[in-house]
């Protein structure tokens, strides 16, 4: 049956409130809405001055939630996500000083431009969304999403994330240029100021929290989690692969499924979803081997083999 609540409704307004600053990126905008419904984090990967920034910006105005940016160098300190504690002289006691993790949407700018000991502080808050400081674990506010950019080119001064953080990013997406058209259109849009400006709070942080709730509702028949099983499986044994998709990657993709569907009006997952999801969910938690490589061969491939080789279940009518 159809999901029409009115909770619903209004992730269709968030939708359109986001696309008036990112022209022409309808499924970019479809998948951070879909990282954010199922509570996970989003890896935004591309060159520079695509709108990376932009549309994680226009998703913390338009949702209303409390929204930081970091700007990753090499000089941002572990303790600059997690916060740290400090002496008052006046008040004679330790006090919290929060960091930049205390919010509901994070902006990590940059990620892979940030030395190895920051970027495993913020592992632990997008894993256990929470940040211990001096011993002392302090939860962080819910919802809690990270949307981490990086710049496909340019490796110098960079630390490559390692595949156990690469791991805690439920979907892997890139903009991608814009058709001429398109970016004509963000010229004109520019000429009368910035349209980012004009992006305003189309729903409550409550009524988000109802959304997600309503997501873990959307249902997954058991057929589909053997399909989905079966999909992580086939990467494990394909011949250009050296690491596959983990049972983590499975339940990332199964939560994904939820929100997307919920999205799309349904209460409940069909086999076009997992295809759908696949390729953002799975693409950065397989390594290939090398000789994969050496032939120029990707990870979309690979993809496309497992998709195949794998029957999706008959759906019941």
């Amino acid at each position: 049956m159809s999901y029409d609540s009115g909770n619903r409704r209004l992730i269709g307004k968030l939708a359109a409130e986001i696309s008036k600053v990112i022209r022409g990126k309808s499924d970019a905008v479809t998948m951070i809405l879909t990282a954010l419904l199922s509570e996970g984090h989003i890896l935004i990967e591309d060159v520079p001055g695509v709108g990376k920034t932009t549309l994680a910006m226009a998703l913390g105005k338009a949702t209303g939630l409390s929204f930081r940016r970091a700007q990753f160098t090499p000089d941002v300190m572990a303790s600059d996500i997690t916060g740290f504690t400090m002496f008052n002289k006046e008040e004679n006691r330790f006090e919290y000083r929060s960091g930049l993790a205390m919010t509901n949407i994070l902006l990590a700018d940059e990620i892979n431009r940030t030395s190895p000991k920051t970027q495993s502080a913020l592992l632990e808050a997008m894993e256990e969304k929470r940040v211990t400081v001096d011993g002392i674990v302090r939860p962080l506010p819910h919802p809690f999403i990270v949307i981490a950019t990086q710049n496909s080119q340019g490796y110098v001064g960079t630390f490559p994330l390692p595949e156990a953080q690469l791991d805690r990013f439920q979907i892997r997406i890139s903009m991608g240029y814009p058709t001429v058209e398109e970016e004509t259109d963000i010229m004109m849009d520019r000429l009368g100021g910035n349209p980012a400006d004009d992006v305003v709070p189309v729903m409550t942080a409550e009524q988000l929290e109802e959304c997600i709730e309503e997501v873990k509702n959307v249902n997954v028949a058991e057929s589909l989690c053997t399909y989905i099983a079966q999909l992580s499986a086939a990467t494990r044994v394909h011949p250009g692969v050296e690491l596959g998709a983990s049972p983590r990657a499975s339940i990332a993709l199964m939560q994904a499924c939820r929100a997307y569907a919920y999205i799309n009006g349904r209460d409940y997952v069909i086999p076009e979803d997992i295809a759908r999801l696949i390729m953002p969910v799975y693409s950065h938690r397989i390594a290939l081997r090398q000789e994969m490589r050496m032939k120029k061969q990707n990870v979309t491939t690979v993809l496309k083999d497992v998709l195949m080789s794998v029957a999706p279940p008959v759906r019941s009518r």
